[in-house]
């Protein structure tokens, strides 16, 4: 059994030992199963600042009906102090008396010390590289094809199955395995079934060696070959090295070298672009300016329509070099990876791109389903599953949205628009997704994951891969198998992933109550008290889990399935969590799923990550803005989405209030909420760490008498002023429309464009008094 921790930099190993009395199975994490009976003691070796939760799982043990669980108790190792012994009593059934009792004593390895990097709240551990080598013996007359299985628990590989064939002359190539240094990693080996062989001419008799057999890895000598097992048919030989390599994921939560490179080159852009428009008299400093963002909500073509005409008003103003980053999501994101493949975008007129987008948002989609192009969509998904994707209905999604908006195959990556960003010429693109589990709704488990064309990670665990890495498998932090980078099209699929919503999940967006289904859904879980009581409890409290019922089960699997789920190889695969992860102020700030204080279920173990469109939680992109390494002074909301208008923004600020991330109050009267305006700015006079809000809903205003800011239609013209850009159905914006008409697709852009234009002074206003909110803060810190 093992149970592993990682320390800071170098820190030395400790051996848990352990003795249980009650006549039941023992489950510990990293998939090692015991049997146990009276006074059986088991061992465990791990470091000393990894979160270490022992899981003694206790199973009916009958002859009669499969082993049924019924508890699991989860201990916090960091409970029992070093040196001497304990003996705790945990109570599972108070009316029957029932208890487990496990005697515990906790040893100090000190002359094993192990080298660990961590940001406090992930932990990578020093990792070992197996070689394992099959070799052709020297007979001659036995040329039987031989199977062998390799299986190292716990390693980035598990099993590996060979084939050694005496009549081809080639050798096998060495079989590699990667597993954690000092975690008591064993490879076990089931040899060739046992046969007969008599060699007549010599009148010599061989049996192959029976198998499996087990090889503890922590005995071998690093750089050592040995022989395992050697006869005259084959030979089984092991060599381990150290893997001296730097990690592959970069664990921290600042921002990445290139994003931090792209602000100081965006900030001499943003600095000439607030003196032209707010007419200063002299140069800002860089700590003066402030850093200015925009942000999008979901809402198919409507959004990528929409969005199109508040970023050409924001040029017309001359405000759009004013702009650090754009955050999108979901359909938004066409937009946004439309304009970045080209590298000057803002500095040129938009016109072009949008009539571009008018072309294939006004043709028939039909053509999207030709046998021509479901052959090149076949041919694709083939492809991309030769490459290491694990491929779905996702993909095929990505490349309808490529056929419909684009027309022709699209080469373009997310890192190729490094190119758009790398003098400061364009704002930084932020998109955003949601890591999710199964058997959980999205309430309940979700993370929220961004994408920018330097890297691609999870701000609550401040764990970063580059974007091109994204998609690739890798084991504790190390790349181990580099899979070619998506095209853009597969991942605006995922960003904008439609399908993948659950019964669970639209309970919750209908305002149903979810506590009767969590009733039956969720596990049931109760802290308990061990006896005797600890002195000193510098770890979690005990937990005791009752499993649910085969039909609570099966109810879960039907109400929490999600249709369609885009899966990517987990780049957090094998990394641990910290033994403090639980105080580090990044995490907190976005802790907020039912498994946070359960370590054993987070991200280590699971080899996929399952992507999804964030709207299915909160239709917001706005949460990589709010990270406090990227300090932003002013956010421009706007909202495309359908139905009420207030709710992205609500459900927003909730989140954010429960979350403890500061963010301005946004208070609207019952008036103003039934007739909203063009534009709200929302501000915190008494935080200085709350961006200033400028929210845009999606509303059909003063539009409706003008066609520009204090130019009125004409009677003749009063009908392109009305449209009903709201409502999710039966018109021509629902979000599951696909295909605009000219005057519809004109209407939209032009109403989006005039909302910016028409509410220019209440821009202008955030960003001057962002300005003198810098230059206040400047005077502060240097007196």
């Amino acid at each position: 059994m093992v149970v592993e921790k990682g320390p800071i930099q170098v820190q030395d190993l400790n051996m848990l030992e352990a003795v249980q009395t009650y006549r039941r199975k023992l489950f510990v994490p990293k998939n090692v199963m015991i049997t146990s009976a009276y006074n059986v003691a088991f061992t465990a070796l791990f470091t000393s600042v990894s979160k270490n939760i022992l899981e003694l799982k206790i199973c009916d043990e009958d002859t009669v009906t499969p082993d049924d669980h019924l508890f699991t108790v989860c201990f916090d190792i960091a409970n029992i102090q070093l040196g001497g012994k304990v003996c705790l009593n945990f109570e599972l059934n108070p009316k029957t008396q029932e208890e487990l009792e496990v005697e515990f004593a906790l040893e100090n390895i000190s002359a094993v010390p192990e080298n660990t990097v961590t940001n406090g709240v992930l932990v990578s551990r020093e990792v070992c590289c197996l070689e394992v080598q099959v070799d052709e013996g020297k007979k001659e007359t036995d040329h039987r094809k031989r199977d062998f299985t390799f299986t190292v628990e716990g390693s980035y590989e598990g099993t590996k199955k060979r084939s050694l064939d005496p009549s081809s002359p080639a050798l096998l190539d060495a079989t590699m395995f990667h597993y954690v240094k000092y975690s008591q990693s064993k490879l076990d080996i089931t040899l060739p079934k046992k046969r007969f062989f008599c060699d007549y001419r010599t009148d010599e008799r061989e049996t192959d060696i029976k198998g499996p057999l087990t090889v503890h890895l922590n005995s071998l000598n690093l750089g050592e070959k040995v022989t395992v097992v050697q006869n005259k048919t084959y030979g089984v030989y092991v060599k381990a090295e150290e893997c001296h390599k730097d990690l592959d994921v970069r664990l921290g939560f600042d921002l990445c070298v290139g994003e931090q490179d792209f602000i100081c080159k965006r900030k001499k852009v943003v600095a000439a672009a607030l003196k032209n428009v707010l007419q200063l008299e002299e140069d800002l400093q860089d700590d003066e300016v402030p850093v200015v963002a925009i942000m999008t909500t979901a809402g198919g073509v409507r959004s990528m329509t929409a969005m199109f005409g508040s970023l050409l008003a924001l040029q017309k103003l001359d405000l759009l070099d004013c702009i650090s980053y754009i955050a999108g999501l979901s359909g938004t994101t066409w937009t946004m990876t439309r304009l970045y493949e080209d590298a000057f975008w803002s500095q040129k007129d938009l016109e072009g791109p949008i009539n571009d987008a008018r072309k294939h948002v006004m043709k028939s989609k039909l053509d999207c389903f030709s046998l021509d192009r479901l052959k090149y969509y076949e041919k694709e998904l083939c492809q991309r599953q030769k490459e290491g994707h694990k491929t779905t209905f996702t993909d095929l999604w990505g490349l309808l949205i490529e056929s419909m908006f684009r027309g022709e195959e699209n080469p373009h990556k997310l890192s190729d628009q490094r190119q758009a960003v790398n003098q400061g010429q364009n704002p930084l693109p932020v998109y955003v997704a949601l890591n999710v589990k199964d058997n959980f709704s999205t309430l309940d488990f979700k993370e929220w994951v961004e994408f920018t064309p330097y890297e691609v990670g999870f701000p609550k665990y401040g764990a970063f891969i580059r974007t091109e890495d994204f998609g690739s498998e890798f084991f504790m932090g190390h790349l181990m198998k580099k899979i070619p980078e998506s095209r853009i099209c597969f991942v605006e699929g995922m960003w904008s992933n439609i399908f993948s919503q659950s019964v669970l999940d639209a309970l919750y967006f209908s305002d149903c109550s979810e506590d009767f289904w969590h009733r039956w859904t969720r596990n049931k879980m109760h802290e308990i008290e061990e006896r005797p009581i600890l002195p000193t409890r510098p770890g979690d409290k005990t937990c005791l889990f009752f499993p649910s019922s085969c039909l609570s089960e099966a109810l879960r699997d039907i109400i929490t399935h999600r249709p369609v789920i885009s899966h990517y190889h987990n780049f957090l695969k094998g990394l641990q969590m910290h033994d403090r992860y639980l105080e580090k102020d990044r995490f907190c700030m976005w802790k907020d799923t039912v498994l946070d204080s359960s370590p054993n279920e987070l991200n280590e173990r699971a080899d996929y990550l399952e992507m999804t469109d964030t709207a299915f939680f909160i239709n917001t992109s706005c949460p990589p803005l709010l990270r406090p390494e990227r300090t932003v002074d002013v956010i421009l909301h706007l909202n495309y989405s359908g139905g009420l208008q207030t709710l992205p923004l609500d459900q927003a600020a909730k989140y954010y209030a429960e979350q403890g991330i500061p963010f301005p109050r946004t208070v609207l009267s019952e008036e103003d909420r039934k007739h909203l305006k063009e534009c709200y700015l929302f501000e915190d006079a008494e935080s200085s760490r709350a961006p200033i809000l400028l929210y845009f809903p999606l509303v059909c205003d003063t539009f409706q008498k003008y066609k520009a800011p204090g130019v009125e239609r004409s009677p003749t013209e009063m009908k392109q002023g009305q449209l009903n850009v709201s409502s999710t159905a039966f018109t021509p914006y629902a979000t599951c429309m696909l295909t605009y008409t000219e005057e519809n697709y004109n209407k939209l852009l032009n109403l989006t464009s005039y909302n910016i234009l028409n509410n220019k002074h209440l821009i202008l206003q955030a960003l001057h008094t962002a300005v003198e909110r810098r230059k206040n803060l400047k005077k502060h810190s240097s007196s």
